[in-house]
């Protein structure tokens, strides 16, 4: 199910509060001004890139439906004012995906959110700042992505999942274990492999070499993983790190299965999220542990009310990309109120600035200096839930940004 009726948003609302999903701390907006409070019958248009075909269409799907019910569960209103969502598909290029904003761009959006793919959000860098339109990234985020003035990340940085993992893994290890690390050729990948790496200890002798690089794209073939996970057991790893997400998430883990890997399987936490873990067997990744800034069953209020009415709206458990759209949403709604009734787009780029802190489902988290949060993130464990298997929460591992 891809959006919510009319009458379903309302039976949410009925049954969670409108404002108790909608409402954070640490706002300049006017304590006097509800939110659900229309200041403007002027629409505003939004515009949100993301893969509608393609390996990363579910990840696309869990972009666009956390968007929408902050949407339906705050009156389709941003900041006072109604809403005209524009989408577009990312596709699984960087051309299609600058194609995409171009288009957005051009029908004079207040601001954009979305991108899945890094080599996307590197793409439309330049086309970004030179408008200045700002956009509110609800996924990719590049470690290479510095210096920008219109560009927001409501995810984190790519480095980040392997960054608070690798020293976690490094204890549990033993003085003689070996971990290997494979991964995509693509921006992304190598990130993930930086951040590990580092917070594991780059000169540890215990990290396997050389990484093995796989290019086998979002939309992997059948096979297309033979060869390096061939070259990865002649290793002999007692653990494995592997940043795959999405299709290539599904696959890789299926045909590491099928070569008869049975030890440890460490990964970040788009490894076995969302629609992932739908697609395989419990012996294909029960067991694997990831490191993520959310997890569906943290048990704090905000998130409980999010998860009960993401589950009532799409029938399925929430993820942290439905999370990091669903904040996009919270912190445009937040800065375009700060900026006035009859808001620019560089005006809602200063206000975004002033958010301040964001009560999320994932805890409470702030923008650093370089635009993405500062927040907690969390070990997690491929575990049965009933006839399910399901991302379990077993502690806090870090705070990063």
């Amino acid at each position: 199910m891809s959006q919510m009726t009319r009458r379903q948003a309302l039976t949410l609302l009925t049954v969670l509060g409108a404002t108790g999903l909608a409402t954070g701390c640490g706002s300049d907006v006017d304590a006097d001004v509800q939110p659900d409070e229309p200041v403007s019958d002027e629409p505003i248009r939004i515009g949100l890139i993301a893969p509608q075909t393609g390996g990363d269409k579910p990840i696309g799907d869990e972009i666009t439906n956390g968007f929408q019910l902050f949407l339906e569960l705050n009156g389709k209103l941003l900041g006072g004012h109604p809403v005209n969502l524009l989408t577009a598909d990312e596709g699984e290029t960087s051309a299609a995906g600058k194609a995409a904003a171009d288009g957005l761009l051009k029908q004079g959006v207040l601001a954009l959110t979305g991108v899945v793919n890094s080599s996307v959000m590197l793409g439309i860098r330049d086309a970004v700042e030179q408008a200045q339109v700002p956009l509110i990234g609800s996924n990719a985020s590049p470690t290479t992505l510095q210096s920008v003035v219109y560009i927001w990340r409501t995810s984190y940085r790519n480095d980040e999942p392997g960054r608070a993992l690798g020293s976690y893994v490094a204890s549990r290890l033993s003085r003689r274990g070996k971990v290997a690390i494979i991964a995509p050729e693509n921006p992304a990948g190598h990130d993930a492999v930086t951040g590990f790496r580092e917070s594991f200890g780059t000169n540890d002798p215990r990290l396997t070499k050389p990484v093995i690089w796989t290019d086998a794209g979002s939309s992997p073939r059948p096979g297309a993983y033979a060869a390096p996970i061939s070259q990865l057991q002649a290793l002999k790893p007692d653990a494995v790190f592997c940043p795959y997400a999405g299709a290539a998430a599904v696959a890789f883990l299926r045909q590491l299965h099928l070569a008869g890997y049975r030890k440890q399987v460490y990964g970040p936490g788009f490894l076995t999220e969302g629609a992932v873990l739908d697609e395989l067997k419990p012996a294909e990744s029960e067991g694997v542990m990831t490191a993520l800034n959310y997890s569906a069953d943290l048990n704090n209020a905000v998130n409980r009310r999010f998860a009960s009415a993401y589950r009532k709206a799409y029938g399925r458990s929430p993820t942290t990309y439905a999370v990091a759209s669903y904040d996009a949403a919270q912190v445009l709604d937040r800065a375009i109120r700060i900026a006035g009734p009859q808001p620019s787009p560089q005006q809602v780029n200063l206000a975004l600035g002033k958010v301040g802190q964001v009560d999320s489902p994932r805890g409470v988290w702030q923008f650093n200096q370089p635009r993405t949060p500062q927040q907690k993130w969390y070990l997690r464990n491929v575990a049965r839930d009933g006839q399910m298997l399901s991302n379990v929460l077993v502690n806090e591992l870090a705070t990063l940004g």
